[in-house]
């Protein structure tokens, strides 16, 4: 189809005020009828501009939209989701904290979409907001059009738009500076604008899910420790050690209160991984358990702390994942996915990566020969130096991870970075993301070390990290990792990797790789004092807002004011890195005197329980009940890790998922709320007293 669906375009008299930003707007008319435009009075750097229509009938039209064309050739550009040719759009589904960007050195413009018209168009239209970037043609736009998920997940524009009879007001604001900052990174000035406008006060009366976490901390451990029990918690002997996790993933289909069998959705496992931390959130159950007294909470954290400790270390690295053997069963007269038990465990590595995953191809099963992953290990040993430091000085801990730093600086390249992936058999690189933000969490592990004692050529190495990172990643905004190629986002898979999607003029990113290079750039600012290094930080940490949802859209159906989504080709909200990044949120806000960034971080720590089934949160409850009636007490505390994720969401209950990862859901959430706890206090979670 067509950008625009036979309808002539009506050009637009830009003010002077924007002539030496914007050199043309125009606009399609709808059902023949050329809008109302106006201008508004200018706040600040943000200039309104509503186009205006009235209908006298309900038109079929597939496309409505406003162009604006730069008066300055740009050279740096953002999009929120990735439009790689004409009929894709950045829908509506993904408007977390929307704007289209394009800067030079000396200017910056942005299309900012008004969200309190967005929010207000009726739900008969099919027809939503869109926004999209063509940066060869050095064009911004925002429209209205029918869209739909391909690809998992890009958004494709579609036929059969329809605008109902009646008032509608498509309206944005142009956002335009000069300044030089605002020219070399305009985040801050966009986030902080959506943040004012649209959350500020929200935040503050306790949304998205009130201020009182405790009692869904509380159905965390009760679901995975006694309402889920036999389901969830495993507990073995490995070599003679005593150990035990909580299952790495359950299905809805599991629960008690099913009454069908079911087949186990991936290989039963326990990973010790970039997202699914079980000793992460081992740490999290220990806190707990000494809070409330619970020793049989605290025996459990212990066993987690001693799955960690087992995994074999050769030459400096460690495996991931303690799996067992899978088999088909017949159960009921149907044929079953179930494990063989832990006498069948072996020991491997995340199957995310690039050899285990091949383009097109399923995932493999077999998680013995994936690569070893430098992200996961180094994640691992600095949840290890965390227990150690915070919780209770197990010298066993201090030593695995000095062990695995004098592999990790042995492994470091001249110029800072260290490889992604090495070869299980050869201990060689796959040559893939070796100069990427995946280098970011060696460096912060490294920071940590040196702090403990652990030596200067720890510290050396750590700096060369980050000079990498600040030199090659972030002037590029090249936000890849595993994630990135090697998930669910199938879109551009290999063929990407180190490169990008010309219509954009940007790489496929995820932001995990944000939240890692600002974790390392604020550890590098800590271990040397520079503000150069939180200067740095900071610019990412404003990226990273880029990514959440900045408002409550009212066409999602359960809270996700503060979550975040994932990349710029995937589709979720509410996803469960909001646990990792809420506690990064914080110490920004404190160490620049942000009570913005405080408040985003503790926006995120709620919004990492906006998906959990229990009565204290009655709009995602009946989302539940409409996906699985029988849900009941025993389930209390199951919690999917994003809503949304194939593009698609309603108050049917689609976008809510079946499955429960208790390392990256419920049990990360009730760790980020535990250490948050004990690091900032009670009354600060509640934003009474972080800022």
């Amino acid at each position: 189809m067509s950008p625009v669906s036979d309808a002539r375009w009506v050009e637009l008299d830009v003010p002077a005020a924007l002539g030496r930003y914007v050199a043309r707007a125009r606009v399609t008319r709808l059902g023949g009828v050329a809008p109302a435009v106006t201008f508004g009075a200018p706040v600040g750097a943000f200039h309104p501009l509503a186009l205006e229509v009235h209908l006298e009938a309900d038109v079929a039209q597939d496309d409505f939209r406003l162009e604006i064309e730069p008066a300055f050739r740009p050279t740096r550009h953002f999009t929120p989701h990735l439009t790689p040719s004409a009929r894709p759009a950045v829908a509506e589904h993904v408007f977390r904290a929307p704007a289209v960007v394009a800067c030079d050195d000396a200017h910056a413009l942005a299309l900012v979409p008004d969200l309190e018209l967005c929010g207000a168009w009726p739900a008969a239209a099919t027809a939503r907001w869109y926004l999209d970037l063509d940066a060869p043609a050095a064009k911004l736009a925002l429209g209205a059009c029918a869209t739909e998920p391909v690809d998992h997940v890009l958004f494709a524009r579609r036929t059969g738009g329809r605008f109902p009879a009646g008032r509608l007001v498509l309206g944005c604001h142009l956002f335009v500076s000069s300044a030089a900052s605002d020219a070399a990174s305009p985040f801050r000035a966009l986030a902080a604008w959506l943040w004012q406008r649209h959350a500020h006060g929200a935040v503050r009366a306790g949304a998205p899910v009130g201020p009182d976490l405790e009692p869904l901390v509380r159905h965390a451990y009760a679901w995975a420790f006694s309402r889920w029990e036999p389901l969830v918690w495993q507990e073995l002997e490995l070599e003679g050690r005593r150990v035990g996790a909580p299952r790495f993933i359950v299905s809805l289909a599991e629960s008690p209160r099913s009454g069908a069998a079911a087949s186990e959705r991936e290989t039963r496992s326990v990973w010790n991984q970039a997202w699914f931390g079980s000793l992460r959130s081992a740490s999290g159950l220990w806190r707990h358990a000494r809070r409330t007294g619970d020793a049989g909470l605290a025996a459990r954290a212990a066993l987690g702390k001693e799955l960690a400790l087992a995994a074999p270390m050769q030459d400096g690295l460690f495996p991931s994942v303690l799996a067992t053997e899978m088999e088909h069963v017949v159960a009921g007269g149907r044929t079953l996915w179930r494990s063989r038990g832990w006498s069948t465990a072996y020991w491997g590595n995340s199957d995310r990566n690039p050899k285990n995953r091949p383009p097109g191809g399923a995932r493999s099963l077999d998680l013995r020969h994936a690569p070893f992953h430098l992200v996961d290990m180094s994640t691992t040993a600095l949840a290890m130096l965390r227990w150690y430091r915070e919780l209770e000085p197990d010298p066993r801990l201090l030593d695995y991870v000095r062990r695995y730093a004098e592999g990790l600086c042995a492994r470091q390249t001249a110029d800072g970075f260290f490889p992604a992936w090495l070869d299980r058999a050869t201990g060689r690189t796959l040559g893939v993301l070796d100069r990427s933000a995946e280098s970011a969490p060696s460096a912060t592990l490294l920071f940590a070390l040196a702090e403990l004692g652990g030596g200067e050529r720890e510290r050396r190495a750590a700096l060369r990290a980050v000079e990498g990172l600040a030199r090659e990643v972030v002037p590029a905004s090249r936000w890849e990792d595993f994630e990135t190629y090697w998930s669910c986002s199938a879109y551009g898979n290999d063929e990407l990797v180190g490169r990008t999607v010309e219509r954009n003029a940007l790489p496929k990113q995820t932001n995990l790789a944000l939240y890692w290079t600002a974790e390392a750039l604020l550890a590098a600012h800590e271990a040397t004092g520079s503000a150069a290094w939180l200067g740095a930080g900071a610019r990412v940490v404003d990226e990273l807002c880029m990514t959440q949802a900045a408002w409550q859209p009212p066409f999602m159906p359960l809270p996700v004011l503060g979550g975040f989504g994932v990349g710029n080709a995937d589709a979720e909200w509410n996803d469960a890195r909001a646990s990792l990044f809420a506690e990064l949120f914080v110490r920004y806000g404190r160490a620049l005197g942000s009570p913005e960034l405080v408040e985003r971080g503790v926006a995120a720590l709620r919004s990492a329980f906006a998906l959990m089934y229990c009565p204290e949160l009655p709009r995602t409850r009946a989302l539940w009940e409409r996906v699985a009636p029988w849900l009941g007490p025993e389930d209390h505390g199951f919690t999917m890790e994003n809503f949304g994720h194939d593009g698609r969401a309603g108050a049917d209950g689609s976008g809510m998922g079946d499955f429960c990862i208790y390392d990256w859901g419920n049990g990360s959430a009730a760790e980020a709320y535990e250490r948050m706890r004990a690091h900032l206090g009670a009354d600060a979670l509640r934003l009474g007293d972080a800022a």
